[in-house]
C-alpha cells in the first residue's frame, strides 16, 4: 500500500509568494511576524521556510531541499542493488 504523504495547508505558490515577501522587506522578523498573520501560518513555519529558501540559494549553509530528498533514496537503492 502506498505510504500517504502529509497534505500541507499551504500550496507551493503561497510559500513561494510569503517568503519572497520577506526577503524583500527590510526587517525580516517584523516582516515574518506580518505575513505570517496575514496568511494564517505561525511565525516558525514562515521562518522555516524562508531559511530553506536561503539554503536552497546558497545564503546559508545546510542541506539543500533537492539534496535532501535525494540523500535519503540512496540507502535504500544500494540495499537492494547488493541483494540482486
Amino acid at each position: 500500500m502506498p505510504k500517504k504523504t502529509r497534505q500541507s495547508r499551504f500550496s507551493p505558490e503561497v510559500r513561494e509568494r510569503a517568503v519572497r515577501l520577506v526577503q524583500d522587506h527590510g526587517s525580516q522578523w517584523a516582516a515574518i511576524r506580518s505575513i505570517a498573520e496575514k496568511i494564517g501560518s505561525s511565525t516558525q513555519m514562515l521562518r522555516s521556510w524562508v531559511q530553506q529558501a536561503e539554503r536552497d540559494a546558497g545564503q546559508r549553509p545546510g542541506i539543500d531541499t533537492v539534496y535532501d530528498r535525494t540523500s535519503c533514496i540512496a540507502p535504500i537503492a544500494s540495499r537492494y542493488a547488493t541483494l540482486g
